[in-house]
């Protein structure tokens, strides 16, 4: 095997390892809007707000009382 083409081969095992990780959501708030998100969102108990980043790479915190549901896309 070639040094390019083990380069290749250990290029595609790392990004399919990194795609495996991610796992992407939609909070649906209590209003009806709907929120995707790059991750599952945490939450944080001693605050009450769950914690994600949006598809545009912003981070965000919502009340755990203003979200309805969460669900893995």
């Amino acid at each position: 095997m070639t040094n390019r083409t083990l380069a290749a081969l250990m290029l595609a095992a790392g990004l399919a390892a990194l795609a495996g990780c991610s796992s992407p959501s939609v909070i649906t708030l209590n209003d009806g809007r709907e929120i995707q998100t790059v991750d599952a969102p945490k939450y944080d108990d001693a605050s009450g707000f769950y914690q994600f980043k949006q598809l545009d790479g912003k981070e965000t915190r919502i009340n755990k009382d203003q979200i309805r549901t969460v669900k893995e896309l």
